[in-house]
C-alpha cells in the first residue's frame, strides 16, 4: 500500500517517502516508536523504493526504543529532516523556542503526511509557482506533543526540473504564547565526499564573486544582518565534488528567496557528514506566535546537478524564468533605456533630459529614465527623501509635460524612487519623525545622510504608497527603479511593543514584500526594476516582484565581467541590469573600447548609462550598431541556455559565455581578453551545449563546423590587438 502523484511516492511498509525529479531521489523515512523523520538519500536518481539502511540506524547507537540509554548519541547522529533545538542533537538546529516558563528545548514527531498535485502559495511571501501538470507537494505535518507545536514541512517537487523547494510552517496549537527564536527553512544531512563550498561575496561595487574551497570541520556560512541580502554576501551555497567542473560532477545547489537577513551554513561533523541549513539569520530575531497563530517560513530551492556547475545553473536559470518571475515582462524582450545618473548626477532640468532624449531616440533607444534628483529640494543626496513631490523648478511644466515631450519622440518614460528611505531634511521627517526606524534615546546612525523608514508599520507604507501612486497616475510611466541605498541598524520601532522588537528585521520585509506586489497589482503594465545600491539584494525574493534586477553600480565591462559571471551563477541574463556607461569609467577611471562595454551588456538587459549628447561621431555609429545586435540577439540571450567557457575571475587573462537556443540551431558567444600580451597565439576555446552531429556556420563568413569539432577541438580566436578587446560569434545551423 502507498500512495504516488507525479514524482512524489510513499511506500507504507517501509514508511518512506521517495521524491523523483528527472534525474535526482530524495528519500524521507519515518524512524522509530517515537516517529523521527529522517533523511534517507538525495543524489542520483534510483528505483529503489527503501534505501533506510543509509541512515545507520542498526548500528550502535541504535534508536531510543532499541537503546535509550544512549538517546543523546542518537540524537547526536541521526541525520534528522528538520532539526531541534535542545534535546541532544548539537549540530545547528532548525527550529528553537523560548516558552512562557524559560524552556529553550523542542522534539517533533512526525505525525500525518499529504500529497497533492500543484503548489501552494505562501501568503505574503514570494515562492515560485507551478499549476497541477508543474509540480507535487509533500505536506510531512509533525508535532512537539509538549509544547503543542505544530510543524508543517513542506516539498515540491517539479516535474521536469531537478528541483526540490521546502518551506516551513509552524503553528501553536496550545493555549499560551511560544516565542519562535529560529525557524530556518531546509536542512540537508549528507556523507562528506570530499565537497567543496562554493558561496558569493562581495561589497558595493564588486557584487558576487565566486569563492570556493574545501569544506573544513566545523561550521562555514555566509549571511546577512543588514536587513538586505547584502552585497557582502549571497543567500546561495553549493556542495560541488572536488574534481566537479563546469561539465561533470556532483553539485548541490541551495538559494533562498528571501530578501532580508539570512543564514546559510554547512557543517563538518565529527562523523564525516555535512549538514547544510538555510533560513532566516537567527541573530535579533524573535516572533511571538500567540495561541492559533502561524508563522511561515520563506521558501528555499534546492537544485542537484550531476552535470556539474553548469548544469546547477541551467537548471536555476529554467526555474527562476519560468516559475518565479511574473507579469507580461517575464518573457519579453525589455526596452532599451538611458539613465541619465552617470551624465547629469543632480544637475539637470527638463531641457538637459529632452536634450539627450532627442539624442537617444534618433540611435534607437527606447527609453528615458529619470534618476534620483526630481523631487522635493533634492539637489543633494542629504535631503527630501520622503517627499515624493515633483520639483517643478527643475521640470517646469511639471512631470506630466516632460513625459509628453519624451513620447512626442517616440520614446517611454521611466523615472526613479526610494521609497524605504526618509531624509532628517525633509518635510515627512519633521512631521514624522518617529516614522524613522530608531532606538528611543539613541542618535540614530546615519548612512548616505539617510534613514529608514519602519515598514513594519501599515500607516507609512500606505502614505509611501500613496505618494509613489499620485506620481505614476499623473504621467504615462512605464518603467519603476526601485532603489534602496542603506543597510538597517538601530533596530527599533516606535510602533512594536517591546515583546515583539524582534519582529522588526522580517516584518520590515513583509511589508516591502506587500508594498511591491500591491504596486504591480495597481500597475500591472509597469515594468519594475529592482535596485540596491547596484546589486545589494539581488535574490530571488526581488525577482518575484520586479523580472530585472540592477546589478551593479559599477558599469566598468573589465569588473562586470566578474560580476556578472557571479550573478549568472544562479540568476538568467535576463535579471541581470546591465549598461554601456562612459570611459573614463566613472567607478575605477578605466577606458575600455566602445564595442567591448556593449559585448558585456549584452549579458543582460542592455542600456546606456552616459551623456549621449557628448559622444563622438564614431561612438553615435557604434550605438546605432548595438542597438541592432540588442535586438537580433536578444530572444536568444533571454531564453537560451548559458554555458561558462572561461572564467576572467579564475585565469585572470580572458572570459567566455554562450547561449545556446533550446533547439541547438544557433549559438551566440562573447569573449573578451582582457590584456594583450606579446608573441601570444591565438586562443582556442572549446564551446559545449551544442549538437554533437549538427553542423554549424560562423555568420559573417563561411567557416561551417560540426558542433563535434567545436566542442571538442574547439574555435580560434585571432586578431585581438590590445586590452580590453572583445568579439562576438554567432552560430548558425546548417544541417
Amino acid at each position: 500500500m502507498g500512495c504516488y502523484i507525479m514524482g512524489i511516492e510513499y511506500n507504507e511498509s517501509a514508511r518512506t517517502f521517495r521524491l523523483n525529479t528527472p534525474s535526482s531521489t530524495y528519500m524521507i523515512c519515518i524512524v522509530d516508536e517515537e516517529q523521527f523523520i529522517g533523511h534517507v538519500y538525495y543524489g542520483k536518481r534510483v528505483p529503489d523504493a527503501d534505501l533506510s539502511y543509509l541512515m545507520r540506524i542498526q548500528e550502535p547507537p541504535f534508536t531510543p526504543s532499541v537503546n535509550n540509554r544512549d538517546r543523546v548519541s542518537f540524537l547526536d547522529a541521526f541525520p534528522m529532516e528538520y532539526p531541534t533545538h535542545g534535546l541532544g542533537d548539537f549540530r545547528q538546529d532548525c527550529l528553537s523556542v523560548r516558552t512562557e516558563n524559560g524552556n529553550t528545548a523542542c522534539g517533533l514527531r512526525y505525525r500525518s503526511h499529504r500529497i497533492f498535485a500543484g503548489k501552494p502559495p505562501l501568503v505574503g511571501l514570494p515562492a515560485t509557482f507551478g499549476g497541477e501538470k508543474d509540480c507535487s507537494t509533500l505536506e510531512l505535518l509533525a508535532e512537539d506533543p509538549v509544547l503543542q507545536l505544530q510543524v508543517t514541512l513542506r516539498y515540491t517537487v517539479f516535474e521536469h526540473l531537478d528541483v526540490i523547494t521546502r518551506s516551513v510552517d509552524v503553528k501553536n496549537t496550545s493555549n499560551k504564547s511560544i516565542q519562535l527564536t529560529k525557524v530556518l527553512s531546509t536542512c540537508l544531512d549528507i556523507d562528506n565526499r570530499s565537497f567543496d563550498m562554493i558561496t558569493l561575496h562581495g561589497s558595493w561595487a564588486r557584487e558576487r564573486q565566486i569563492q570556493r574551497r574545501e569544506v573544513g570541520y566545523g561550521r562555514q556560512s555566509v549571511s546577512s544582518l543588514r536587513g538586505e541580502s547584502s552585497h557582502q554576501e549571497h543567500p546561495f551555497v553549493a556542495l560541488a565534488e572536488h574534481n566537479a567542473t563546469q561539465q561533470s560532477g556532483e553539485v548541490y545547489g541551495f538559494n533562498f528567496v528571501y530578501s532580508g537577513n539570512f543564514l546559510a551554513q554547512v557543517e563538518r561533523t565529527q562523523f564525516d557528514t555535512l549538514r547544510v541549513v538555510m533560513g532566516i539569520h537567527p541573530e535579533d530575531f524573535s516572533w511571538t506566535l500567540a495561541p492559533g497563530e502561524l508563522f511561515t517560513a520563506p521558501e528555499a530551492v534546492m537544485v542537484y546537478s550531476c552535470e556539474g556547475i553548469g548544469g546547477m545553473t541551467r537548471t536555476f536559470h529554467d526555474l527562476y524564468r519560468n516559475h518565479l518571475i511574473r507579469g507580461e515582462y517575464r518573457d519579453a524582450k525589455r526596452p532599451i533605456l538611458i539613465n541619465n545618473w552617470e551624465a547629469t548626477y543632480f544637475d539637470f532640468n527638463t531641457e538637459k533630459l529632452l536634450a539627450i532624449a532627442g539624442e537617444a531616440s534618433k540611435l534607437g533607444i527606447e527609453m528615458l529614465v529619470m534618476d534620483d534628483g526630481w523631487f522635493g529640494a533634492r539637489n543633494s543626496d542629504d535631503r527630501s527623501l520622503g517627499d515624493w513631490v515633483v520639483n517643478t523648478k527643475k521640470l517646469p511644466g511639471g512631470l506630466k509635460y516632460l513625459v509628453d515631450e519624451v513620447k512626442k519622440l517616440g520614446m517611454r518614460f521611466g523615472i526613479w524612487f526610494e521609497p524605504e528611505m526618509i531624509s532628517p531634511d525633509s518635510d515627512l521627517f519633521r512631521a514624522h519623525p518617529d516614522w524613522a526606524i530608531q532606538i528611543p534615546g539613541r542618535v540614530p546612525s546615519l548612512a548616505r545622510s539617510q534613514y529608514v523608514l519602519d515598514y513594519s508599520r501599515a500607516d507609512v507604507r500606505d502614505y509611501i504608497y500613496g505618494q509613489i501612486s499620485a506620481v505614476l497616475h499623473s504621467a504615462d510611466i512605464s518603467y519603476v527603479k526601485w532603489d534602496m541605498n542603506r543597510p538597517l541598524t538601530d533596530l527599533g520601532s516606535c510602533a512594536l511593543p517591546a515583546g515583539r522588537q524582534g519582529e522588526l528585521s522580517h516584518r520590515y520585509v513583509l511589508g516591502l514584500y506587500e508594498l511591491q506586489e500591491r504596486l504591480i497589482t495597481d500597475f500591472p503594465h509597469l515594468l519594475l526594476e529592482n535596485c540596491s545600491g547596484g546589486g545589494g539584494r539581488f535574490d530571488p525574493g526581488m525577482l518575484y516582484y520586479s523580472p530585472q534586477i540592477w546589478c551593479s553600480d559599477n558599469t566598468d565591462a573589465v569588473e562586470r565581467l566578474k560580476i556578472q559571471e557571479g550573478t549568472e551563477l544562479i540568476y538568467p541574463l535576463s535579471t541581470i541590469g546591465a549598461h554601456v556607461s562612459v570611459c573614463p569609467n566613472h567607478t575605477v577611471g578605466r577606458n575600455t573600447p566602445f564595442s567591448t562595454r556593449g559585448y558585456v551588456a549584452m549579458a543582460g538587459t542592455f542600456g546606456y548609462e552616459l551623456d549621449i549628447t557628448k559622444l563622438s561621431p564614431e561612438d553615435k555609429e557604434e550605438v546605432k550598431q548595438q542597438v541592432a545586435m540588442y535586438h537580433r540577439y536578444n530572444d536568444l540571450i533571454r531564453r537560451g541556455d548559458y554555458y561558462r567557457i572561461a572564467s576572467y575571475s579564475e585565469n585572470h587573462e580572458d572570459d567566455c559565455w554562450a547561449v545556446v537556443s533550446k533547439a541547438k540551431d544557433e549559438a551566440l558567444v562573447v569573449y573578451v581578453r582582457v590584456l594583450g600580451q606579446p608573441n601570444m597565439r591565438s586562443r582556442c576555446i572549446r564551446l559545449q551545449g551544442l549538437e554533437e552531429t549538427a553542423f554549424y556556420r560562423v555568420e559573417g563568413g563561411n567557416t561551417v563546423l560540426s558542433g563535434a569539432a567545436l566542442m571538442n577541438a574547439g574555435y580560434c580566436i585571432s586578431g585581438l590587438w590590445g586590452d580590453f578587446q572583445g568579439r562576438l560569434i554567432h552560430l548558425i545551423r546548417v544541417r
